[in-house]
Formats: C-alpha cells, structure tokens, sequence
C-alpha cells in the first residue's frame, strides 16, 4: 500500500504540472529518438554501399592493356600494348598476387530461330563463377571439361534467354553467335544492365576460334596483404614497372596500362564511411548530452520550486530518504516512460524507412544501392535509453538531496 500510495502521489505531483513534465519528457525522448535516427541513417548508408561490394570479390584488380603514350626503346607513339600467356606467368611471381582470371571478349549477336539478340562473348576459366559471383537459375557455369575439350559451350543470361527461347527451356538448345553453333548448358541470373548481355564459354574455345593468336587486352586477379591504400598505390607502382621492363614503356606512362584497384576502392569506401559512422556518433551523443542538460536544468527548478512543500513535510514528520526517494521515482517515471517511448518512435521511424526502401527495391531493376537496412541494433537503442534514464535520476537526485538537509523552517521561508 505505501508504494501505491508513493506512486498515486507521484502521479498527481506531475499532473499537476504538466507542461514542466511535458518539457523534461520532451528532453528525454527527443535525445534517444534523435540519436537512433542519427545512427540509423548512417547504418543505412554504408549498409547500402557495402551491398554494392556483396556480389563482387572486393580483392580484385584488373589490368587492361592500352597505348604508348611516352616513346621509349624505339616504341611509337600510341603503339598498341598486347598482354599474352607469359604475362600470367610474370603476375604469379609477384608475390601479393594470389589467383589469375586471364580475360577476352569480343561484341557480336546471338541467334536462335528468327530471334537475335546483341551480346558481348566473354571468355571464362571456371573460378570465373564464384570470382564474380554468377549466380545460375539452370543447368551449370563452364568446367574443366569444357576447357580441356574445347567444347562449344556456352551459358546466356536470363534476360537473353527469355527474348530468344520465349517458354523453351534453353538448356541444350543451338544458338549461333556470329554464325558459329554453341550449345547453351547454363542460364545465369542478371545483376541489372551491365549484365543482361554477356554470353559466357570456355577461355580455350574461344582462343582457337577468335584468338588464334594468344593476345589478350586485360588480365584480373586477386591480391593478399594489402590492408591499407597506401600499401596497394606501393603495389600499383611495382606491378607498373614489372610490366614496363616486359613490354619496353616507360613506367611513368598512365596510358600504357590501366588498373582498376577494386580492394583500393573499397578501401577507401569504408575509410569514408568510417568517417561518417564517428561523426553520426558524435552528433548524437551530442543531442543525448544536451538532453541529459536539459533534463537536469527542469529537475533543478522543479526542485527549487518544492523547497517549501518539502520543508512542510519534515515539519509535519517526513524523513529526508522518504522525500528524496520521492523525487528519485519522479525523475525515474518521467525519465523512463519518455525514454521508451523515444526509443520506440526511434526505432519505428528506422524500420519504416527500412520497409518502403525494401518496396521500392523490389520493384527496381538496378543492383546499385545508396540505402539498405537504415536499423540500429537494439542493445544499443536499450543502453543509450537506460544512460538517459540514469543521468535523469542523478539529475533529480543532487539538487533534491541538497533541498532535503534544509531544516523545515528555512524550508518554509524559501522563495
């Protein structure tokens, strides 16, 4: 019955003021709705960043040969540059080097019946599939078979497929890619518009039929033990002058070679929104600090103005603890009830934005994100929520223990 009657008093004490337990409220909840929506929006950021690497092997660089922009060693200006086998085996020895996808296209058009589509013919070892992460909706991706025999296999792309065998299962059909038969073993899953048009067969089918002569315009591979950016640009300049003393340019020309640093990149991404995770924390621990501030400014005036009913109550036989137990509960019911319920708006606000993102993805077509999964864990929402509470109860309770050694008569008098 005392803590009923404790909290009855508690409730008609902040009824009585409710636009001063309102503000305190108001402080509280806007803290921990603030810093969840903070740290949500920078989560949903670099979640949908990172998703844009999910598909991809992060550790990936690729080589593409170019043109002699700077004459050396009686080399022409613009003079083609020309990568073959033994530039693979040159790449192994490098000691970051870890695995080589040697890499030729050519552009032509695939046919079947009277349907035609344009498409790129890429060549492809079978570490191809899991290197770019090729999903496959039927049959399978080219094997060790299909290299050694030279098969004139291939596997199409989904939306190639539908357009050239309408309701036919596509798997074993003959297509024509340039005139020449290929049978299609495999239909792989397509990753938006760069995607929808590569036909894919076996590296040695298409050295015999389109390369004869061995020469290559690109080379990827993976790389270990570059953790840093500054680590892979020392890497970028070695592996610029392994290949200049093999292919007679001068190291310092950008044009003779291209390289596309994918871990370099990435790198960098998440450096970036490192960044943005640190300062998303400091500006909202900064709003949960100017809660706490707030919090504690009303308690300091709520307190201030109840000297005197304070003072009535010793005089009339209250205990100090009894009168600072009550102030402690006050603090502990606003701060606690309108910490929850920031925590809970927080916390909605970041799952909607979640739900009408995940809408509107499905009914996109690209595989390119800026915002995915904008949620904060929990635990974090919980901690936040409970310092919030805890700092509104120190709040309540050190200018409350100081109203309380006031003797009653001085307590009376106070203005």
């Amino acid at each position: 019955m005392i803590i009923i009657d404790l909290f009855r008093e508690i409730g008609i004490t902040l009824s009585r003021n409710k636009l001063r337990t309102f503000l305190t409220g108001f402080s509280i909840a806007w803290g921990i709705f603030m810093l969840i929506v903070l740290l949500g929006a920078g989560n949903g950021l670099k979640n949908g960043v990172t998703l844009n690497f999910r598909s991809q092997t992060t550790n990936k660089i690729t080589l593409h040969a170019g043109t002699i922009s700077k004459p050396v060693n009686g080399k022409q200006m613009w003079q083609k540059i020309e990568f073959d086998c033994t530039d693979s085996v040159l790449l192994s020895n490098i000691m970051e080097v870890d695995e080589i996808i040697p890499s030729y296209s050519t552009w032509g058009s695939i046919s079947y019946k009277k349907r035609n589509v344009d498409a790129s013919l890429q060549a492809v070892i079978p570490q191809f599939q899991h290197f770019e992460s090729i999903d496959l909706l039927s049959g399978r991706f080219v094997n060790d078979i299909d290299m050694k025999e030279k098969r004139k296999v291939a596997v199409v792309a989904d939306k190639d497929a539908l357009v050239l065998f309408d309701n036919e299962n596509p798997l074993e059909k003959k297509i024509l890619y340039n005139g020449i038969a290929f049978t299609v073993v495999g239909v792989y899953k397509t990753r938006g518009a760069n995607w929808s048009n590569r036909l894919y067969i076996p590296f040695s089918t298409l050295s015999a039929i389109f390369n004869p002569s061995g020469k290559l315009s690109r080379f990827t591979f993976t790389v270990n033990n570059l953790e840093t950016t500054e680590a892979n640009q020392v890497f970028e300049e070695k592996l610029r002058r392994q290949m200049s003393k093999k292919h007679g340019f001068d190291p310092d020309d950008r044009n003779a070679i291209y390289i596309w640093n994918m871990l370099k990149e990435y790198q960098q991404t998440m450096q970036i929104f490192n960044a943005i995770t640190l300062f998303v924390w400091i500006i909202g621990i900064g709003t949960l600090i100017a809660g706490i501030v707030g919090v504690g400014n009303i308690m300091l005036i709520t307190v201030r103005e109840r000297t005197k009913e304070f003072g009535i109550q010793k005089a009339l036989g209250a205990r100090p603890g009894v009168i600072l137990r009550q102030i402690v509960l006050e603090s502990f019911c606003i701060t606690g009830l309108f910490g929850y319920l920031g925590m809970v708006a927080g916390i909605g606000v970041t799952e909607l934005i979640n739900f009408v993102m995940v809408k509107a993805a499905m009914g996109s077509d690209t595989e390119f994100k800026v915002f995915s999964n904008p949620t904060v864990d929990l635990g974090i929402a919980a901690v936040s929520t409970i310092i919030l509470v805890f700092a509104g109860i120190l709040a309540g309770y050190f200018p409350a223990r100081k109203a309380v050694k006031i003797k009653p008569i001085e307590a009376l008098r106070y203005e």
